[in-house]
């Protein structure tokens, strides 16, 4: 009877282990809690927004201080004692009083001098007019200072050239004097030297890709350059309009005067004199975008 008891009591003890082990276990086999997608997402877009918010922020206020620092500079100039007050405001970062470490400017140390440089193909003419430009006696055109290699090794070489040049210490046969009002330099996006009496044959499978290239070339020098005040100057218009010229001193702010060049012609003859197969050339351009080449 007792044993009978005692066996009875284990078994409600072994049922009610077996009911709280079944417990437990339904317990830790149940799923974590899942959040619904939409939350998620909800959640992410959230973030998304904060971002472009604190960046947009950002953009503001470096465009603020963009303007604040311009707005700065312009009234530090205006407080200056060579301040020209013709000069308008949008022009006053243009405008340069250099100090040169050579020489002294004298009664023109508040001639304000303008920055410039020329970029351009080779075989553009690009050197006649800058022949040009240089028979203006306020104009100081270096030339193509950079084709030293020394001067473009590294970019601290490069800073020191263009510091020397632009404070009008650089001396060369263009130096003008201490009433310089413009001075540059010329750079070439590309240098070859095609000789005149040299009669290239061009390669026609590939004359309409290259002529894109260059065409190309060009294009993203000038997108480089939109956000920089500058002015187109073709070959065509300075033979073919010589007011193109006046345009170039109305750019520099210098008085408008008849420049003049010492410069020769090297290619005297027709375009298809100087190419030795001219008829495929010739066929190649006609009928595409690039046939008043053919007129050169």
């Amino acid at each position: 009877m007792e044993e009978a008891g005692r066996e009875r009591e284990k078994a409600v003890a072994v049922e009610d282990l077996s009911a709280a082990t079944k417990d437990a276990a339904s317990v830790s086999s149940k799923p974590a809690k899942r959040y619904p997608l939409a939350l998620w997402i909800a959640i992410l877009g959230l973030i998304m927004l904060v971002g472009v918010y604190i960046f947009s922020l950002s953009l503001k206020q470096n465009g603020m201080l963009f303007g604040l620092m311009q707005t700065n500079m312009i009234e530090k100039e205006r407080e200056k004692p060579c301040h020209d007050p013709r000069i308008p405001d949008t022009e006053i970062p243009y405008v340069h009083y250099p100090t040169p470490n050579t020489y002294d400017r004298e009664e023109c140390a508040c001639t304000g001098v303008r920055f410039f440089a020329i970029l351009s193909m080779q075989r553009s003419g690009s050197g006649w007019v800058e022949t040009l430009l240089n028979s203006h006696p306020n104009i100081s055109s270096n030339g193509e200072i950079f084709s030293v290699k020394e001067r473009r090794s590294n970019i601290t070489a490069i800073t020191e050239t263009l510091d020397k040049l632009y404070n009008l210490d650089w001396y060369s046969s263009a130096a003008k004097n201490e009433c310089t009002a413009a001075v540059g330099l010329k750079w070439m996006l590309n240098q070859a030297e095609i000789l005149a009496q040299y009669k290239p044959i061009i390669d026609k499978k590939v004359l309409i890709t290259e002529l894109k290239r260059s065409d190309k070339l060009a294009a993203d020098a000038l997108v480089n350059f939109k956000n920089t005040r500058h002015i187109v100057l073709y070959y065509e218009d300075v033979v073919s309009n010589r007011t193109m010229l006046m345009d170039v001193l109305d750019f520099l702010r210098l008085p408008k005067r008849k420049l003049f060049s010492r410069h020769v012609k090297i290619h005297t003859k027709r375009l298809r004199d100087h190419i030795d197969n001219w008829t495929d050339v010739n066929n190649t351009l006609t009928g595409t975008r690039f046939e008043s080449f053919l007129n050169g």
